[in-house]
């Protein structure tokens, strides 16, 4: 697993790690069980904060994705299985909007109009 984050991005440090966490998972690259590198591993490998890390995985696990537990660190959950379903369908929803000539901004207000009602 090879994690990367941009450090001049004006995204948040634990929102690109998280998303490169939830990348990984809707690619199939991590599967339930899955072991995630320590907090105190991926800090050092990354130099950042150790409570960055802490932060994204503490987002992942607020999402279903990770089960944090001490002394096991964070394991992908089974719930990364149904996350990489919906990962598979965007790409095709994507590609049908672009065939539509829908720009990006009006199929994420498609989306968001959805999710919403």
């Amino acid at each position: 697993m090879l994690l990367r984050i941009d450090p001049a991005s004006p995204v948040p440090l634990f929102e690109q790690l998280a998303a490169a966490v939830r990348s990984d998972i809707g690619r199939g690259e991590l599967t339930a069980g899955d072991r995630l590198p320590s907090a105190r591993e991926l800090a050092d490998s990354l130099d950042i904060n150790l409570h960055t890390v802490l932060r994204a995985y503490q987002q992942l696990r607020d999402e279903g994705l990770v089960d944090l537990r001490r002394g096991r660190g964070a394991v992908v959950t089974g719930r990364a299985a149904d996350y990489a379903g919906i990962s598979l369908a965007i790409p095709q929803l994507v590609l049908e909007a672009k065939r539509l000539g829908l720009s990006a901004s009006a199929l994420t207000a498609l989306i968001r109009e959805e999710y919403n009602s």
